[in-house]
């Protein structure tokens, strides 16, 4: 399982979703270009001292990821979904896409997604936290994995 983070605009989520990933044990992937500086000082700063632990991988661009990308499915978490994160049925390897804070992902993306999944939450909100959101969706895909193999 990985979780992905298109362009990402703010690099204390980013660095939460490292400390995430590494006390999960999922992989993290980072699609450039960030709205800050992604260098070893900001990426130590953010992450704690969690970054070696984590399994991160930078990608240059979306096509690259996408060219590069490991098997599975590509499961794109997006207000726009009409699937809820309860119904969804998760797989080990899947990757979790998750957009930026500001602007989510382009129609492209979205068209190349495998399944669009959203995470329920009260009407008069407009959205969670990213890394939030990310945090909830490795749970919830876990626990369904952990269950289906026990």
């Amino acid at each position: 399982m990985r979780i992905v983070f298109f362009q990402p605009d703010i690099p204390q989520n980013l660095g939460a979703s490292i400390r995430l990933a590494a006390c999960f044990g999922a992989g993290l992937d980072v699609i450039e270009p960030c709205a800050f500086p992604l260098n070893d000082k900001a990426m130590r700063r953010a992450a704690l001292d969690y970054a070696p632990l984590a399994d991160f991988q930078r990608h240059d661009s979306y096509e690259k990821w996408r060219a590069g990308r490991s098997a599975g499915r590509m499961v794109l978490f997006t207000t726009k979904a009409a699937t809820s994160l309860w119904d969804f049925s998760f797989r080990p390897d899947d990757q979790l896409v998750f957009g930026r804070e500001s602007a989510g992902v382009p129609d492209s993306v979205h068209d190349d997604a495998d399944a669009r999944v959203f995470i329920p939450i009260r009407p008069e909100t407009r959205s969670l936290n990213v890394s939030m959101s990310a945090g909830i969706a490795l749970a919830e895909a876990m626990r369904q994995i952990s269950a289906a193999s026990a």
